[in-house]
């Protein structure tokens, strides 16, 4: 099986109990009806991504969904968690792409997102060979790749919330993967 279509989500969630905050997370991400599976972290070549609303219709309740998933949870009031998904295009669509994950304490929905989208596009240049100093600024390296020409697009979901007093909070973000199976067929002409 390889995925043909995808598309980003993210969540948060707040209860008593830790289970359940992870479960009102999956429903803000729109997925709690599937089992999702955990896989690492390629792009396959020639995967389109999808509006999640599309993307959610797209899904059957109680099927097996392959994901990339970050998740990141506290029960201490004012701890700001986030969690993350990056990802990195090249430019050549019969090439397979890169998605990164990352969970945090402490860090804003910029700094998270900003981390993923270069691991992400790092992952990817070094399987190219595009040349690039590691200890540059996300910034400068983005333009390094992009102008390289190889690498044309990369992005992120994240999601952060800060914990509440006696509560779980948790927070997704994900890159879920369509079962080709799923996907309708286009009539030829």
């Amino acid at each position: 099986m390889v995925p043909t279509h995808m598309f980003l989500t993210r969540g948060v969630g707040v209860h008593k109990e830790k289970l359940a905050s992870f479960e009102e997370a999956l429903r803000s991400a729109g997925v709690a009806y599937c089992n999702l599976v955990s896989v690492s972290s390629i792009l396959p070549p020639h995967c389109k991504i999808i509006p999640r609303k599309r993307g959610e219709q797209l899904l059957k309740p109680g099927e097996i969904t392959f994901c990339v998933m970050a998740r990141s949870e506290t029960n201490e009031r004012n701890q700001l968690v986030s969690a993350s998904v990056g990802l990195a295009k090249p430019t050549d669509r019969g090439t397979y792409g890169y998605l990164s994950e990352h969970h945090a304490h402490g860090e804003t929905d910029e700094e998270t997102g900003e981390y993923t989208e270069d691991l992400a596009a790092q992952m990817l240049a070094t399987t190219l060979g595009v040349e690039f100093d590691p200890n540059v600024a996300w910034k400068e390296r983005e333009q390094v790749f992009k102008m390289g020409g190889k690498i044309v697009q990369t992005l992120n979901i994240t999601q952060s919330a800060v914990g509440k007093k006696g509560k779980w909070t948790t927070v997704i973000a994900l890159a879920v993967f369509i079962p080709p199976e799923n996907v309708p067929s286009r009539p030829r002409r």
